[in-house]
């Protein structure tokens, strides 16, 4: 028998605020376990939550750029639920009045098509803490992440295949980032994704019971738990056997989903109207502002980057990987830049030099006008290329003009024919075997010269015009 593979995912997004969503803790990543608590965030008696406006405002942009519905009124929901890492004893969230609904994201997929996945809600929630069960034979809880400012995208069971899901979370993920309402970075928690998946017939309408699972902590664990829960559920309807609704985890190591529980449903979690919390009215002009805020995707500069700047579909994928490297980029041509030539230098040594230094282009001293600079010298034949791989390392590091290194530095490119044929003279003086094989028929002993004649410029001598009149100089002889 063949299956369908129906596949829906629930990814809980950090949203970057200063402080937390009802306390006034920071929300501090990689600080000391429990230094970053407050007494809201331990759940003691008496004390009452306080809505942080900012997590609203970042819901609102999440949102907006998943293209859902905002809602005009909303409130809060407690879940409640009984684990070491959750003191209260319940989750403030949201259960049938969500901050936003029905939005949908377009998916490029590998055949180079699109396809839309629906999203059936985003809502707003508070993080629980972190359990790390010790080989001492306790477990130990860190409050730090308790009550970190969440929004949970919960898409509809429109993917049909792990790689759809891979492109659906990456997708999502590029779209979230260039809001800037959280750093969506899965190696540091801020970015975890739940999938649901089910089988069912071939031509059969009714989805199949699902399986939760979750623990999967990169993108590549996405695809593979769900390639291997697929094919487990497979083999068990193959064989007869049914499908328990359950929650499992994915196990990185031998590369398998593993039995956590069965499954709750939204009954186990007893949701009531959280008492303690009022409504939140969200205006249209709260919700317009927000749009104003919002930026120019990936997808939209992707578009403008091939058909108005001529670059490459590889190109324009490479610069908007980041909203900060596409930004520099779009500054960068705005002061005349040559399009093509920025994006090799983002790719090219600006990259090499960023991974080396295990830096980002807001911790280094090189801006889009001293880029842009730089790369005019290149153009009007002032500096070579060679030579501008060194300017690029000093305005990374100490930034200023370039111009002003250049002419300081006495780097400017040697072009002046008075100058450079003197020199070539030399260089034929000095390399007599080189000469005599290439007036014996050996033409490749030309570069032998022309090497030698960068070498005696250091380099500065402008090589189209240095060969140009070297070659000049030796059909004089």
């Amino acid at each position: 028998m063949n299956f369908e593979t129906i596949i829906g995912l629930e990814v809980h997004v950090e949203l970057k605020t200063n402080s937390k969503m009802y306390s006034p803790a920071a929300t501090a990543f990689g600080v000391e376990q429990n230094t970053s608590t407050s007494i809201v965030d331990w759940g003691l008696p008496g004390v009452l939550p306080t809505l942080n406006k900012g997590v609203v405002e970042a819901g609102i942009k999440a949102s907006l750029a998943l293209n859902m519905s905002i809602a005009k009124t909303m409130h809060f929901d407690r879940k409640n639920y009984f684990y070491p890492d959750n003191p209260k004893a319940y989750q403030i969230s949201q259960f049938d009045e969500p901050i936003g609904s029905t939005g949908y994201l377009d998916i490029e997929l590998e055949d180079g098509s699109t396809k839309r996945v629906r999203i059936e809600r985003g809502h707003i929630e508070e993080d629980a803490g972190k359990n790390t069960h010790g080989t001492d034979g306790y477990s130990y809880v860190d409050l730090n992440r308790q009550g970190l400012p969440l929004i949970e995208i919960v898409s509809e069971a429109d993917m049909r295949s792990p790689e759809e899901a891979y492109a659906y979370l990456q997708a999502l993920r590029e779209r979230i980032l260039y809001t800037g309402v959280s750093d969506v970075k899965m190696e540091e928690g801020s970015l975890r994704c739940d999938a649901n998946i089910s089988l069912r017939p071939y031509g059969q309408d009714d989805f199949g019971v699902k399986t939760e699972v979750k623990n999967m902590n990169s993108f590549s664990n996405v695809k593979k738990a769900l390639e291997f829960e697929a094919e487990r559920q497979a083999k068990i309807l193959r064989t007869g056997g049914e499908i328990r609704q359950e929650t499992r985890r994915f196990d990185d190591k031998t590369g398998e989903t593993i039995l956590m529980r069965v499954k709750e449903g939204a009954s186990d979690y007893r949701y009531f109207p959280e008492p303690d919390m009022p409504r939140v009215n969200i205006d249209d002009e709260w919700v317009a502002k927000m749009h104003a805020e919002m930026p120019e995707f990936a997808s939209d500069r992707r578009v403008r980057y091939i058909t108005e700047l001529g670059l490459s579909d590889y190109d324009a994928r490479q610069i908007t990987t980041a909203k900060e490297t596409s930004d520099f980029f779009d500054q960068t041509v705005k002061l005349g830049a040559d399009a093509k030539l920025v994006a090799n230098w983002l790719q090219g040594d600006v990259a090499q030099y960023l991974n080396a230094q295990s830096l980002g282009l807001d911790k280094i001293k090189l801006t889009p006008k001293n880029l842009a600079e730089m790369l005019s010298l290149i153009v009007d034949g002032t500096i070579s290329s060679k030579i501008a791989k060194q300017v690029f390392v000093e305005l990374a590091k100490n930034g200023g003009s370039a111009r002003e290194f250049v002419e300081k530095g006495g780097l400017v490119q040697i072009s002046d024919p008075a100058i450079l044929v003197p020199m070539i003279q030399e260089v034929f003086a000095k390399n007599k075997k080189s000469l005599n094989d290439y007036k014996a028929g050996n033409k490749n002993a030309a570069k032998a010269l022309i090497g030698q004649l960068m070498k005696a410029t250091k380099g500065q001598a402008n090589p189209k015009v240095a060969q140009e009149l070297l070659y000049s100089e030796l059909e004089k002889l």
